[in-house]
């Protein structure tokens, strides 16, 4: 990394990007590893893994070269922290002896995030993680304060309030309060996943990978049959669709 970087005899490339023209790949990378995983593709994990290894050592380089931190301190500090988090692993005597606790995770975590505190329960949560999961750990930290449903039925009355002032917002031809009141929508039925205990992210990358088949499958009945997907009427399409489901689950 440290050729690739070289002003004079590096790659032009590696050598003019920072960290912020770098930040969106490591995100593609992530979503690569993650991809690799769901496939079980475990010969492409390991290439996965690589390349986002790499982005790491892209950072560590460019770091070094600001003298802000090396390599070495990015190993060392998620050292220290993996240590400080299990003390029923790696403390004293006593603590190990005492055994995991539940929710010291956590507390350790919070005492982590006062040394960064801005005094916000929601203080510490990342602008540029996705969406859903964003919404997830905000509304899991403004639970943590009181701020949450006791159970589903609140946040399932919400949703339908949230429905219902879309609609009236769709009526209104606005199409920036339509964006306004679909997200406060989403933004409540993440709520509900953190209620059910399921990730939202996950939920929604298996409901793509389950559209998907089926609508390859759809296609691919179509074409056996010798008709044109574009020209056939919506209720024929949704006979393929019934059909595809039944077929690939």
């Amino acid at each position: 990394m440290r050729k690739l970087r070289d002003p004079e005899t590096g790659c032009p490339w590696d050598v003019e990007q920072d960290f912020s023209t770098i930040a969106p790949y490591t995100i593609e990378e992530a979503y690569e590893v993650a991809d690799a995983i769901e496939r079980e593709d475990f010969d492409e994990l390991r290439s996965e893994l690589g390349d986002l290894l790499f982005q790491v050592v892209f950072y560590a380089q460019m770091a070094t070269e600001r003298d802000y931190f090396d390599f070495g301190d990015v190993v060392g500090g998620i050292t220290d922290k993996m240590i400080r988090r299990h003390p029923h692993v790696f403390g004293t005597d006593e603590e190990r002896a005492t055994g995991k606790i539940d929710g010291s995770w956590e507390e350790i975590k919070e005492e982590e995030r006062a040394v960064h505190d801005d005094g916000s329960a929601l203080g510490g949560v990342a602008k540029a993680l996705p969406s859903l999961k964003r919404a997830q750990k905000l509304g899991k930290r403004a639970s943590r304060v009181g701020f949450d449903w006791p159970d589903t039925k609140g946040v399932k009355e919400k949703i339908h309030e949230e429905l219902g002032e879309l609609e009236a917002a769709v009526g209104g031809r606005d199409a920036a309060h339509v964006e306004e009141e679909l997200g406060d929508l989403l933004f409540a039925v993440v709520n509900l996943a953190r209620h059910l205990d399921v990730d939202p992210e996950n939920a929604l990358t298996r409901a793509n990978y389950k559209f998907e088949q089926r609508f390859r499958a759809m296609e691919e009945d179509i074409a056996a049959e010798g008709l044109e997907f574009r020209k056939m009427t919506l209720e024929s399409l949704d006979q393929q669709w019934r059909k595809a489901k039944r077929r690939v689950g």
